[in-house]
């Protein structure tokens, strides 16, 4: 498969800069329903100085963000690759009618992976690569056979991003829960960026299970029923903003996020986990390898020859794969899976017969036939809490 390591992120002014590409109300789209780009054309002055539209000013304004007193005005001199470096804090304004279905439906997965040859210096446990596993379609609807998946889109140079994710519970709010985990590349850049922008959750995406052909006309309630999700809160291990990368496979163990999201449209007031019906608990002392009987890992892959519009599944006797001798070893199983399903939650059912969630696709080769995620432990549990004490007192 191909991990998908996105790039471009969501922080402080360098995501709202960024927004001035893609801020557009319902309906200021040009042919193909992709964002007018009008708007980034006339973020720049003559001499090459960024100029933010009034009305984009405003909107910053509402979320807290005043432009001239933002880092004393230095985002008039604004480096895109400086400020996502220097940025570290996750900012992701809601905009309204953005994730359209246009905008989800043609959705990519980042085209990255890791050459098996990459492999070939590991110096810690490494099984014998699996045989594949091939990815078997989720029975529709998704909400009924896989109620705690979903996806996450967000906006890169390249276009708009796609990854896989896991409705999670949260011990803040038992039962309530607005807790999402996905993959850390699909939150943050590593060591050569910063955080992503525009990041939103869809659970039961297509939950119909349409076809691509079908889903050209389909409505907005149709391929997020249970609604857009924006983030507005994320976290990702130390490890992977200071190792990750777009291949190779560095800060792989790693790769975890937590994403805590709000209702695009305000609502009823229930908490994702009311609006799906579900949550699960993560496991965060996940079994060594030789205790799994197997495991289910869920996604949306997206790269050849799949489409990135219907939810698969791989069930496989998990083996071991370290990418350092000094890293937590991952786990490894056989699955033909794409870009597109990495964050895709893995999930085993221990000696009472209930699902909790052990790992996230990571990483896997170019050409398919594996998939690798890391094994949870006291650095994944830091994400966890970190995110669910920030929001503790905001449900």
């Amino acid at each position: 498969m191909r991990s998908t390591r996105p790039s471009l992120a969501v922080v402080a002014l360098a995501s709202v800069l960024a927004l001035t590409a893609t801020a557009c109300e319902p309906g200021d789209t040009e042919a193909g329903g992709q964002p007018s780009a009008t708007a980034s054309t006339a973020g720049a002055d003559s001499d090459g100085k960024i100029k933010v539209p009034d009305d984009l000013r405003d909107k910053l304004k509402e979320h807290g963000i005043n432009l001239d007193k933002w880092k004393n005005g230095a985002w008039k001199n604004w480096d895109r690759d400086d400020w996502l470096r220097e940025a570290d804090e996750f900012v992701n304004p809601i905009i309204k009618g953005l994730w359209n279905p246009d905008r989800m439906r043609d959705a990519d997965d980042p085209d990255q992976g890791v050459d098996d040859n990459d492999l070939s210096g590991d110096q810690g446990v490494t099984d014998p690569t699996p045989e594949a596993v091939n990815a078997r379609a989720v029975a529709p609807s998704y909400h009924a056979n896989a109620a705690t998946a979903g996806k996450v889109f967000f906006d890169s140079p390249e276009g708009t991003m796609v990854c896989s994710a896991t409705v999670v519970t949260d011990p803040a709010h038992p039962g309530k829960s607005n807790l999402v985990w996905t993959a850390g590349h699909c939150v943050h850049a590593g060591k050569k960026g910063g955080w992503y922008r525009n990041v939103a959750f869809v659970p039961s995406y297509n939950d119909a299970g349409r076809s691509a052909a079908q889903l050209e006309n389909a409505t907005k309630e149709q391929i997020a029923p249970y609604g857009v999700w924006w983030g507005d809160g994320a976290k990702t291990s130390q490890q992977w903003i200071e190792q990750g990368g777009q291949s190779g496979g560095a800060g792989a163990s790693y790769d975890f996020a937590v994403i805590h999201v709000t209702p695009e449209k305000g609502g009823s007031g229930k908490s994702l986990e009311e609006t799906v019906g579900s949550a699960l608990p993560v496991n965060f002392d996940a079994p060594a390898v030789p205790k799994v009987a197997d495991i289910t890992a869920t996604g949306y892959p997206a790269a050849k020859p799949f489409d990135g519009q219907k939810l698969y599944q791989c069930q496989d006797k998990p083996g071991r794969l370290s990418m350092a001798a000094a890293d937590p070893t991952m786990y490894r199983i056989g699955c033909t899976m794409t870009g597109g399903s990495s964050g895709g939650g893995w999930v085993e059912r221990g000696t009472d017969g209930k699902p909790t969630l052990v790992s996230n696709t990571s990483i896997g080769p170019v050409t398919s036939g594996w998939l690798a995620g890391p094994r949870f432990g006291d650095v994944a549990k830091g994400v966890y809490d970190a995110v669910s004490k920030k929001f503790a007192d905001s449900q």
